[in-house]
């Protein structure tokens, strides 16, 4: 600060000899930026003296006995500490890897002021379901990966939990209010999906004035923000308390409606003047083994969602006749994702006997969420590492599963290292239930939507034109998981942000057109 201070009062006395008559407004520059940058010193840039400090998680013997979130809430004063460790970066390179590009310094540096409802302001202004993100998000792999100081050894800013912190504040303040449409318009548009893209798609197109209907199979809104993530990770009053706020700005919920069943494609697209589908993708990926057919042998979403329905108090017959419950088996996890990492948790919630998850790498090249291994582990679970399924075993049901051991070979295209068998490795696992977490792919949407027009890519997705991310199929839209395949909640909501904008667009000119013609 010296130096800079030094730096401005030779400047400004080369500028007093040279241009005499703005020497005093040049020297109230100066002085105003000094003081600026002192201010913001004041605020900002704690990093070298505060530490890295995250909210406590609840004590595992406490939090595996029930389905409530695991890491508390910052208090006002930690929040805003923590948010003055940003060290204010001129390239931010947390805000450079958040796919929405969320403006993290600017609301850490509102959130270090106290200035929260500002802060939440900015937070909503690039994301429609922040609450949602600070929760979820994989944080060590987006921005708090890329903080600066945490690359310099600082430790990361807490990104995620301070944008937890400020939109539940935002909440609990009244802050978060219903869209108040200006200029209604007469065009609409049907969404095909309720989950992060269709929710996000639909709020923009709603700002803008449009008439927005959502059409879901499931009977409650949110897609996977319900019925996949479970509530340690994600509480569904959260979703609900957003879903509902949609339903008082004006957009219509259809749900229990199938599309290509209940209603078609075709009708859709003449009771809206434009459409997305942004059905994410659901059907789950197989491993082809033999014994494949034994009972107690289950898809991710199936043990998930029976799991989730519970929570929400439904009847849940495969639950309750003790089918999808862990209570009492041994259960194996295969599979290293996220979704993985949400099966052996919820299994250990439900008392299993034991809790084992086989992934045929290390642990250094899963793809899940670091933190969410490390708390799995904290809870129990047993991570078999270097070890791939040959063999469900079993007499009608599963008893074990037959895996042989791996080693890395060289790197795949991607540069992760191939996954190798070891000869004479084989060992036995018991199991009472083996649950499969490979991931998923789309459904045959041409079929199901009875559609044949509707071109799919050699994996299923939907292909769009990139640019505009409309399909083959005039004023039909495709955005989320159904045309990049499984990834992030993030990356949905981006996508419907996106898609918004393009749907507009399309619209303006769809009634331009009109009006010349008349």
């Amino acid at each position: 600060m010296q130096d800079k201070s030094l730096f401005y009062l030779c400047f400004l006395n080369i500028c007093q000899f040279l241009c005499p008559k703005n020497a005093f407004s040049l020297i109230y520059i100066g002085i105003k930026s000094i003081k600026e940058d002192k201010a913001m010193t004041e605020k900002m840039l704690k990093f070298v003296k505060v530490n890295l400090q995250t909210p406590k998680k609840r004590e595992v013997k406490k939090r595996v006995d029930d389905f409530n979130e695991i890491y508390d809430e910052f208090i006002n004063e930690k929040a805003k500490e923590q948010s003055s460790r940003c060290s204010q970066c001129g390239v931010p390179f947390c805000q450079i890897h958040c796919p929405l590009h969320n403006n993290i310094p600017d609301w850490l540096k509102l959130a270090a002021e106290g200035r929260l409802k500002e802060a939440s302001e900015l937070t909503h202004s690039t994301n429609n379901m922040p609450e949602v993100c600070g929760r979820i998000c994989p944080q060590d792999r987006l921005c708090e990966g890329n903080c600066v100081i945490e690359q310099s050894g600082h430790g990361t800013v807490t990104i995620g939990s301070v944008e937890k912190y400020i939109t539940e504040n935002a909440w609990e303040k009244g802050w978060i209010e219903p869209i108040k449409v200006i200029n209604e318009k007469n065009q609409s548009v049907g969404i095909i999906g309720a989950g992060p893209a269709g929710l996000s798609c639909a709020e923009e197109l709603r700002k803008l004035g449009y008439q927005v209907s959502i059409y879901d199979r499931y009977d409650r809104p949110g897609g996977l923000l319900i019925y996949g993530i479970p509530n340690f990770k994600l509480e569904k009053f959260v979703v609900e308390r957003r879903t509902n706020l949609l339903k008082k700005s004006g957009i219509k919920f259809f749900q229990n409606i199938e599309i290509g069943k209940d209603k078609t494609l075709s009708e859709l697209r003449e009771e809206h003047d434009a459409i997305l589908i942004s059905t994410g993708v659901y059907k789950p990926r197989e491993v082809s083994l033999p014994g494949n057919n034994l009972d107690n042998i289950f898809p991710a979403m199936d043990f998930l969602t029976a799991s989730n329905r519970k929570g929400l108090g439904d009847k849940v017959e495969k639950f309750d006749n003790g089918i999808l419950n862990a209570e009492n088996k041994n259960v194996v996890v295969i599979g290293g994702g996220d979704t993985a990492m949400d099966c052996v948790r919820t299994a250990v919630r439900q008392n299993a006997k034991s809790v084992k998850c086989l992934y045929r790498r290390d642990k250094e090249n899963m793809p899940g969420s670091a933190r969410e291994v490390h708390n799995a582990e904290e809870e129990g679970v047993e991570f078999v590492w270097l070890s791939n399924p040959k063999k469900f075993i079993g007499d009608k049901k599963i008893s074990s599963v037959l895996v042989e051991k791996m080693k890395l070979g060289e790197p795949d295209s991607s540069g992760r290292k191939n996954p190798e068998p070891i000869a004479g490795s084989d060992f036995h696992i018991k199991a009472d239930m083996a649950i499969k977490a490979l991931g998923f792919d789309p459904e045959n949407l041409p079929k199901l939507f009875n559609s044949p027009e509707l071109n799919v890519s050699k994996w299923g997705t939907i292909k769009i034109n990139l640019t505009t991310m409309e399909t083959n199929v005039e004023g039909v839209f495709a955005a989320g998981d159904i045309v990049r395949g499984a990834s992030l909640v993030v990356w949905g909501i981006r996508d419907g942000r996106e898609a918004a904008i393009s749907i507009n667009k399309h619209l303006q000119a769809k009634k331009l057109k009109k009006v010349k013609a008349a």
